[in-house]
């Protein structure tokens, strides 16, 4: 069975205007379902005490009601037909943006104004939406800094109408049909409904002479060239805001802002691992045996490099603070030098019997050996 309506409200049934109205205002804060997300209980009893005081703030309505019950009217309850005249009606659950003239009224400025006024707010003056733009960046720029132009398809205010979507600048006039509002309101049954204005789209003004470059809209879509800073240390997926460079806005509302999303365009010979850099260099046998200082080529120039005495094919070797700058720090990333020691292809007769000799001083071949052919090596590592 129904609930009374009084009950709802937590109300005697001889309670004024002022007390209906403020316990309205109370129950619908607790409810209201931008503070209870998600909350089906919440949004039931939400509609629950907005269909109370839809009834019970409305003189005729209230005397029906409090004659009749929610039988009125033949016996229909609020499922359909509208037991109090005026059609039927339907109910959206889960958007309670349009709830009408009494939302507004009774709440005022804590949900941002009337609902008109809102409504009014929004049309007229639309901030610019945000656009983002992704670009490749070199690890060099990565590790310098660099300032990159770009080149992006965005909205502008008109520049022969300056916005005002006249052609000889005159003031828009209000709509006609929305009388300024941006919004038609519908009535069906007790309850109101508003959508965008068709005859204005929303703006709540009208153009009479429109700017044949905008067409009356005070934006045109056109491409424009802006320049990016790239910091030092920026990593993949770093995302740049240029703050108003996003399209225009609507009626010298703000413009969006722009955000320019960074990939890493990769070196050949290099890699990177967050502010790491990590490379490759091969060196002779005889470097590796016994040491020594080597050029590693880096992103721009060459770094001194020591390999230490006996340093085997596959070691890799740190050096400090010679990666990528930290993003918003002082400090640096390290270089990271894998070592491939080479074995040669070919050697002469001179330097087989080098190695010949090396290998009797290791124990690898009898002392007593004497070099013969080019074969004789292979005839005793076999």
């Amino acid at each position: 069975m129904k609930r009374d309506y009084y009950e709802m409200l937590g109300i005697a049934k001889s309670a004024s205007k002022d007390e209906i109205k403020s316990a309205y205002r109370k129950l619908a804060l607790k409810y209201h379902p931008d503070k209870n997300p998600g909350n089906k209980e919440a949004e039931e009893k939400f509609k629950e005490i907005n269909e109370a005081y839809e009834i019970l703030s409305d003189d005729s309505k209230k005397q029906q009601y409090d004659t009749f019950g929610h039988d009125a009217a033949g016996g229909n309850s609020f499922n359909g037909e509208n037991p109090f005249g005026g059609g039927s009606y339907s109910y959206s659950t889960g958007d309670f943006s349009n709830m009408g003239d009494i939302f507004g009224d009774i709440f005022g400025d804590i949900f941002g104004g009337s609902s008109s006024n809102r409504k009014k707010g929004r049309s007229s003056q639309r901030r610019g939406e945000d656009l983002r733009y992704d670009i490749e960046v070199s690890y060099l720029d990565a590790m310098k800094g660099a300032e990159i132009s770009i080149d992006i398809p965005k909205k502008e205010t008109c520049s022969k109408c300056h916005g005002t979507g006249s052609k000889d600048n005159s003031a828009p006039k209000q709509c006609p049909q929305c009388k300024g509002a941006g919004q038609v309101r519908y009535s069906q049954g007790f309850f109101s409904f508003s959508q965008e204005c068709p005859h204005c789209k929303g703006k709540g003004t009208i153009i009479s002479n429109p700017c044949p470059d905008c067409r009356g809209e005070g934006i045109v879509r056109t491409r424009k060239t802006i320049k990016v800073r790239v910091p030092q240390g920026v990593q993949e997926g770093t995302s740049l805001k240029v703050t108003g460079s996003g399209n225009a806005g609507v009626n010298g509302a703000p413009p969006g802002d722009l955000y320019v999303v960074i990939h890493m365009k990769q070196t050949p010979g290099f890699k990177r691992n967050g502010d790491d850099l990590y490379t490759e260099v091969s060196i002779s046998f005889p470097k590796a045996a016994v040491g020594s200082e080597i050029d590693v080529p880096v992103l721009e120039g060459h770094v001194k490099v020591k390999v230490p005495q006996g340093t085997q094919s596959g070691k890799t070797l740190r050096i400090r603070e010679q990666g990528f700058p930290m993003l918003g720090r002082r400090t640096r990333g390290d270089l990271y030098v894998k070592i491939n020691v080479t074995v040669p292809t070919s050697l002469t007769d001179h330097q087989k019997r080098a190695l010949f000799e090396y290998a009797k001083t290791i124990g690898e071949i009898p002392q007593d050996a004497k070099y013969q052919s080019d074969n004789f090596f292979k005839k005793i590592f076999r």
